[in-house]
């Protein structure tokens, strides 16, 4: 049996989020669904693929589909610059590469200080876990279910 969402965010005041940039953009996905990052290699299209996926790129002797968030998301493309890294999400069986142009690096975040996801936003908004306003003038992170993002982004795909 599942905990109640608050005694679960008393037991964890915390969550850890990797933050990174992508396009205008700052997203943070939870740590969990991080393997690592690299840089972003040679990408292999491939024909009758979703828009959203990039190609695949070989890792560790894996062949990994890559994402374009932006796409994904309908926010814009993503381009594949000398500075581009990918970073390995995986969430149950499924890992991708997902492409960042600026990791911003890891960022403890109070559950307290995360907001409910925006209502009747763009479609977007059913992948958040929430929103945390950023201090100073920096701008907002949207916090990512990468775990219903990957699952949707493989439905998606296999449905073609």
């Amino acid at each position: 049996m599942a905990p109640d969402r608050a005694l679960a965010a008393q037991a964890r005041p915390e969550q850890e989020f990797f933050c990174f940039r992508v396009g205008d953009l700052r997203l943070g996905v939870p740590s969990e669904n991080v393997l690592e990052v690299l840089r972003a290699g040679l990408l292999t299209p491939l024909p009758r693929t979703p828009s959203f996926i990039m190609g695949v790129t070989g890792h560790r002797g894996e062949v990994l589909p890559v994402l374009d968030l932006l796409r994904f998301l309908s926010k814009g493309e993503a381009r594949i610059g000398p500075r581009t890294r990918l970073f390995v999400g995986v969430t149950g069986s499924y890992v991708a590469g997902v492409v960042a142009d600026t990791v911003l690096g890891l960022r403890r975040i109070p559950v307290s200080e995360i907001l409910p996801p925006p209502l009747g936003g763009d479609a977007a908004a059913e992948h958040l876990l929430g929103v945390v306003q950023a201090s100073g003038n920096q701008e907002a992170i949207n916090l990512l279910n990468f775990s219903k993002l990957l699952q949707t982004a493989r439905q998606r795909a296999v449905a073609r």
